[in-house]
C-alpha cells in the first residue's frame, strides 16, 4: 500500500515544487515591470530623485516615507510617466 502512496505522492511532491518555482519567477518579472514596480520611482537620494525628475520633464522632487520620488507629487509624476 505504502509504494502505490509513493508512486502517486512523489510526482505531487515535483509538480508542488515546480509550481512554486514558476510562482516565485512570475512574481519577481512583475516586481521588474515599470508599471507594476512602483518602487522603481523611488530614490535613496534627493539628488538622484532630482536627475529623473528632470529627465521626465519635473522640476522638482519630494520624499515620500523617507525616501525621494521625482515630481512636485505622486499625481505630477503618474502625469508625467503618461506622456512617455
Amino acid at each position: 500500500m505504502s509504494r502505490i502512496l509513493l508512486r502517486f505522492l512523489i510526482p505531487m511532491l515535483n509538480i508542488e515544487r515546480l509550481m512554486s518555482a514558476l510562482i516565485a519567477l512570475l512574481t519577481i518579472g512583475l516586481m521588474s515591470s515599470p508599471a507594476l514596480a512602483h518602487g522603481k520611482g523611488l530614490y535613496a537620494t534627493e539628488a538622484e530623485a532630482q536627475q529623473r525628475a528632470e529627465e521626465i520633464g519635473c522640476t522638482t522632487s519630494h520624499q515620500n516615507n523617507g525616501r525621494w520620488m521625482p515630481c512636485a507629487d505622486e499625481q505630477e509624476l503618474h502625469q508625467q510617466l503618461r506622456k512617455q
